[in-house]
Protein backbone atom coordinates (compact mmCIF):
# COMPACT_ATOMS: atom_id res chain seq x y z
CA UNK A 1 0.00 0.00 0.00
CA UNK A 2 1.09 3.37 -0.81
CA UNK A 3 -0.31 7.13 0.31
CA UNK A 4 -2.12 8.72 -2.38
CA UNK A 5 -0.87 12.23 -2.92
CA UNK A 6 -4.43 14.35 -2.97
CA UNK A 7 -4.24 17.96 -5.13
CA UNK A 8 -5.73 20.38 -2.63
CA UNK A 9 -7.30 22.08 -5.75
CA UNK A 10 -9.40 19.39 -6.62
CA UNK A 11 -13.03 19.12 -6.14
CA UNK A 12 -13.01 15.90 -4.21
CA UNK A 13 -10.17 17.17 -1.97
CA UNK A 14 -11.41 17.32 1.35
CA UNK A 15 -13.71 13.91 0.89
CA UNK A 16 -10.52 12.06 -0.06
CA UNK A 17 -8.43 13.26 2.67
CA UNK A 18 -10.41 12.66 5.20
CA UNK A 19 -11.21 9.12 3.81
CA UNK A 20 -6.99 8.63 3.98
CA UNK A 21 -7.24 10.06 7.39
CA UNK A 22 -9.45 7.61 8.09
CA UNK A 23 -7.44 4.98 6.17
CA UNK A 24 -3.96 5.64 7.57
CA UNK A 25 -4.41 8.41 9.84
CA UNK A 26 -2.17 10.77 7.33
CA UNK A 27 -3.08 12.62 4.18
CA UNK A 28 -0.88 13.94 2.13
CA UNK A 29 -1.52 17.68 0.23
CA UNK A 30 0.02 18.92 -3.24
CA UNK A 31 -0.76 22.06 -4.27
CA UNK A 32 -1.38 23.98 -1.64
CA UNK A 33 -1.26 27.13 -0.53
CA UNK A 34 1.74 27.60 1.87
CA UNK A 35 4.38 29.35 0.00
CA UNK A 36 7.27 26.71 -1.34
CA UNK A 37 9.80 29.71 -1.35
CA UNK A 38 9.54 30.47 2.21
CA UNK A 39 9.62 27.03 3.48
CA UNK A 40 12.97 26.96 1.95
CA UNK A 41 14.44 29.57 3.06
CA UNK A 42 12.92 29.01 6.77
CA UNK A 43 15.11 25.08 6.25
CA UNK A 44 18.06 27.50 5.20
CA UNK A 45 18.06 30.28 7.96
CA UNK A 46 17.37 28.04 10.55
CA UNK A 47 19.98 25.49 9.68
CA UNK A 48 22.80 28.08 9.98
CA UNK A 49 21.23 28.86 13.28
CA UNK A 50 21.23 25.35 14.12
CA UNK A 51 24.97 24.94 13.56
CA UNK A 52 25.71 28.17 15.76
CA UNK A 53 26.23 28.50 19.16
CA UNK A 54 23.77 31.34 19.32
CA UNK A 55 21.24 28.55 19.52
CA UNK A 56 22.42 27.95 23.13
CA UNK A 57 21.53 31.53 24.28
CA UNK A 58 17.79 30.45 23.49
CA UNK A 59 17.68 27.40 26.08
CA UNK A 60 14.14 26.61 26.73
CA UNK A 61 12.53 27.34 30.12
CA UNK A 62 10.40 23.95 31.40
CA UNK A 63 7.72 26.67 32.86
CA UNK A 64 7.09 27.65 29.22
CA UNK A 65 8.45 25.23 26.96
CA UNK A 66 9.50 27.54 24.40
CA UNK A 67 13.39 27.71 23.41
CA UNK A 68 15.91 25.69 21.87
CA UNK A 69 15.63 21.98 23.41
CA UNK A 70 19.79 20.44 22.67
CA UNK A 71 20.05 16.74 21.65
CA UNK A 72 21.22 15.89 25.37
CA UNK A 73 17.57 16.31 26.98
CA UNK A 74 15.82 15.20 23.70
CA UNK A 75 12.43 13.36 23.74
CA UNK A 76 12.38 9.68 24.29
CA UNK A 77 9.47 8.79 23.04
CA UNK A 78 6.87 6.67 24.98
CA UNK A 79 8.11 3.04 25.36
CA UNK A 80 11.24 3.45 24.00
CA UNK A 81 14.18 4.14 26.33
CA UNK A 82 16.58 5.75 24.19
CA UNK A 83 16.53 9.06 23.29
CA UNK A 84 16.14 10.23 19.64
CA UNK A 85 18.90 11.92 17.71
CA UNK A 86 17.49 15.32 17.23
CA UNK A 87 17.86 18.80 18.18
CA UNK A 88 14.77 21.35 18.05
CA UNK A 89 13.53 25.05 18.97
CA UNK A 90 10.14 25.48 20.39
CA UNK A 91 8.34 29.02 18.71
CA UNK A 92 5.32 30.26 19.75
CA UNK A 93 4.79 33.72 19.08
CA UNK A 94 4.89 35.05 22.23
CA UNK A 95 7.56 32.88 23.08
CA UNK A 96 11.58 34.21 22.97
CA UNK A 97 12.80 33.74 18.92
CA UNK A 98 15.61 34.93 17.52
CA UNK A 99 15.23 38.78 15.75
CA UNK A 100 16.86 37.74 12.64
CA UNK A 101 14.40 34.76 12.15
CA UNK A 102 11.11 36.50 13.44
CA UNK A 103 9.80 37.36 10.30
CA UNK A 104 9.87 34.27 8.07
CA UNK A 105 8.89 32.01 10.63
CA UNK A 106 5.75 33.26 12.12
CA UNK A 107 4.83 34.27 8.42
CA UNK A 108 4.57 30.43 7.96
CA UNK A 109 3.24 29.98 11.78
CA UNK A 110 -0.16 32.29 10.81
CA UNK A 111 -0.04 30.07 7.18
CA UNK A 112 -0.32 27.34 8.80
CA UNK A 113 -2.58 27.88 11.33
CA UNK A 114 -4.98 29.40 8.34
CA UNK A 115 -4.77 25.84 6.35
CA UNK A 116 -4.99 23.83 9.28
CA UNK A 117 -8.28 25.35 10.68
CA UNK A 118 -9.77 24.71 7.16
CA UNK A 119 -8.60 21.12 7.28
CA UNK A 120 -10.27 20.81 10.71
CA UNK A 121 -13.65 22.37 8.79
CA UNK A 122 -12.78 19.70 6.59
CA UNK A 123 -12.91 16.86 8.57
CA UNK A 124 -15.95 17.66 10.58
CA UNK A 125 -17.87 17.93 7.47
CA UNK A 126 -16.86 14.56 6.14
CA UNK A 127 -17.64 12.95 9.86
CA UNK A 128 -20.39 10.56 10.53
CA UNK A 129 -23.11 12.42 12.33
CA UNK A 130 -22.15 9.38 15.02
CA UNK A 131 -18.92 10.81 15.24
CA UNK A 132 -20.05 14.38 14.87
CA UNK A 133 -21.97 14.33 18.29
CA UNK A 134 -18.86 13.53 20.08
CA UNK A 135 -17.45 17.02 19.33
CA UNK A 136 -17.79 18.99 22.18
CA UNK A 137 -17.81 22.65 19.41
CA UNK A 138 -16.78 22.22 16.24
CA UNK A 139 -12.84 21.57 15.71
CA UNK A 140 -12.35 24.74 13.52
CA UNK A 141 -13.59 26.59 17.23
CA UNK A 142 -11.41 24.18 19.07
CA UNK A 143 -7.94 25.89 17.98
CA UNK A 144 -9.31 29.59 17.44
CA UNK A 145 -6.86 32.23 18.79
CA UNK A 146 -5.38 29.21 21.11
CA UNK A 147 -1.92 30.21 22.73
CA UNK A 148 -0.34 26.93 23.06
CA UNK A 149 -0.68 25.55 18.74
CA UNK A 150 3.40 24.74 18.47
CA UNK A 151 5.53 25.20 15.75
CA UNK A 152 8.52 23.10 16.11
CA UNK A 153 11.85 23.41 14.21
CA UNK A 154 13.01 19.83 13.94
CA UNK A 155 16.68 19.75 13.45
CA UNK A 156 18.48 15.82 12.95
CA UNK A 157 22.12 16.60 12.61
CA UNK A 158 24.70 14.04 10.19
CA UNK A 159 25.24 10.85 11.66
CA UNK A 160 28.17 10.62 13.05
CA UNK A 161 28.82 7.06 13.79
CA UNK A 162 28.57 7.28 17.37
CA UNK A 163 25.05 6.89 17.98
CA UNK A 164 23.59 4.96 21.42
CA UNK A 165 23.07 1.32 19.79
CA UNK A 166 19.21 1.31 19.01
CA UNK A 167 19.08 5.13 18.67
CA UNK A 168 17.12 6.87 15.06
CA UNK A 169 16.30 10.09 14.49
CA UNK A 170 13.06 10.00 15.80
CA UNK A 171 11.64 6.40 17.20
CA UNK A 172 7.91 5.56 16.65
CA UNK A 173 5.46 7.69 18.39
CA UNK A 174 2.03 8.98 17.99
CA UNK A 175 1.59 12.93 18.54
CA UNK A 176 -0.55 14.45 21.42
CA UNK A 177 -2.33 17.20 19.57
CA UNK A 178 -5.41 17.23 17.10
CA UNK A 179 -3.27 17.50 13.57
CA UNK A 180 0.01 17.69 12.66
CA UNK A 181 0.79 20.03 9.74
CA UNK A 182 4.22 19.59 8.53
CA UNK A 183 5.65 20.27 4.67
CA UNK A 184 7.57 17.79 3.52
CA UNK A 185 11.33 18.17 5.20
CA UNK A 186 14.66 18.68 2.77
CA UNK A 187 15.45 14.75 3.20
CA UNK A 188 12.84 11.25 3.35
CA UNK A 189 12.80 9.36 6.11
CA UNK A 190 9.52 9.66 7.73
CA UNK A 191 7.25 6.56 7.83
CA UNK A 192 3.63 5.62 9.01
CA UNK A 193 2.97 2.35 10.08
CA UNK A 194 -0.47 0.52 8.70
CA UNK A 195 -2.87 -1.48 10.63
CA UNK A 196 -1.35 -4.60 9.94
CA UNK A 197 2.11 -3.69 11.12
CA UNK A 198 4.20 -2.94 8.02
CA UNK A 199 5.79 0.37 7.94
CA UNK A 200 5.47 2.55 4.28
CA UNK A 201 7.68 5.78 3.49
CA UNK A 202 5.66 8.97 3.42
CA UNK A 203 5.89 10.82 0.15
CA UNK A 204 8.40 12.96 0.98
CA UNK A 205 8.54 15.05 -2.63
CA UNK A 206 9.54 18.22 -1.88
CA UNK A 207 6.58 21.00 -1.92
CA UNK A 208 4.41 18.56 -0.77
CA UNK A 209 2.42 18.94 2.57
CA UNK A 210 2.26 16.14 5.41
CA UNK A 211 -0.91 16.23 7.99
CA UNK A 212 -1.08 13.21 10.28
CA UNK A 213 -4.18 12.93 13.16
CA UNK A 214 -2.77 13.15 16.88
CA UNK A 215 -4.27 11.53 20.09
CA UNK A 216 -6.49 14.38 21.16
CA UNK A 217 -8.36 13.87 18.09
CA UNK A 218 -8.48 10.21 18.14
CA UNK A 219 -10.12 11.00 21.83
CA UNK A 220 -12.43 13.88 20.62
CA UNK A 221 -13.78 11.73 17.48
CA UNK A 222 -14.52 8.30 20.14
CA UNK A 223 -11.32 6.28 18.17
CA UNK A 224 -13.02 7.14 14.40
CA UNK A 225 -10.16 8.78 13.70
CA UNK A 226 -6.56 6.68 14.43
CA UNK A 227 -3.64 8.34 15.46
CA UNK A 228 -0.96 6.34 13.96
CA UNK A 229 2.33 5.04 15.22
CA UNK A 230 4.98 7.24 12.33
CA UNK A 231 9.12 7.27 12.78
CA UNK A 232 11.93 9.04 11.18
CA UNK A 233 14.50 6.54 9.92
CA UNK A 234 18.07 7.00 9.88
CA UNK A 235 19.75 7.95 6.43
CA UNK A 236 21.75 5.38 4.50
CA UNK A 237 24.83 5.64 2.71
CA UNK A 238 25.94 9.15 1.38
CA UNK A 239 22.91 10.46 3.30
CA UNK A 240 23.85 9.38 6.76
CA UNK A 241 26.34 12.80 6.10
CA UNK A 242 23.07 15.31 5.11
CA UNK A 243 21.07 17.15 8.26
CA UNK A 244 17.37 16.61 8.05
CA UNK A 245 15.64 20.28 8.90
CA UNK A 246 11.39 20.01 10.02
CA UNK A 247 8.81 21.86 10.34
CA UNK A 248 5.89 20.23 12.40
CA UNK A 249 2.78 22.83 13.16
CA UNK A 250 1.13 20.94 16.31
CA UNK A 251 -1.97 21.73 16.60
CA UNK A 252 -3.54 22.31 20.28
CA UNK A 253 -7.04 23.52 20.97
CA UNK A 254 -7.70 26.12 24.04
CA UNK A 255 -6.66 24.16 26.83
CA UNK A 256 -10.75 24.20 28.67
CA UNK A 257 -11.81 22.82 25.71
CA UNK A 258 -13.50 19.60 26.27
CA UNK A 259 -12.17 16.72 24.61
CA UNK A 260 -14.15 13.57 26.01
CA UNK A 261 -15.63 12.67 29.42
CA UNK A 262 -12.61 11.73 30.84
CA UNK A 263 -10.29 14.96 29.29
CA UNK A 264 -10.03 18.20 28.54
CA UNK A 265 -7.18 19.79 26.18
CA UNK A 266 -5.27 20.75 29.24
CA UNK A 267 -5.77 17.43 31.16
CA UNK A 268 -4.86 15.56 28.31
CA UNK A 269 -1.46 17.30 27.50
CA UNK A 270 -0.12 17.44 31.09
CA UNK A 271 -0.99 13.83 31.56
CA UNK A 272 1.30 13.33 27.97
CA UNK A 273 3.91 15.44 28.88
CA UNK A 274 4.27 13.97 32.37
CA UNK A 275 4.93 10.63 30.11
CA UNK A 276 7.09 12.01 28.09
CA UNK A 277 9.38 13.24 30.89
CA UNK A 278 9.67 16.87 29.83
CA UNK A 279 7.82 18.41 32.87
Amino acid sequence: MTLETIDYRANDAASKFVTSLRETGFGVLSNHPINQQLVEDIYREWQAFFNSEEKRNYLFKPETQDGFFPAEISETAKGHSVKDIKEYFHVYPWGRIPDSLRDNILTYYEAANRLAAELLDWVEQHSPDDVKQHFSIALPKMIENSQKTLLRVLHYPPMSGDEEMGAIRAAAHEDINLLTVLPAANEPGLQVQLKDGTWIDVPSDFGNLIINIGDMLQEASNGYFPSTSHRVINPEGLDKGKSRISLPLFLHPNPQVKLSDKYTADSYLMERLRELGVI
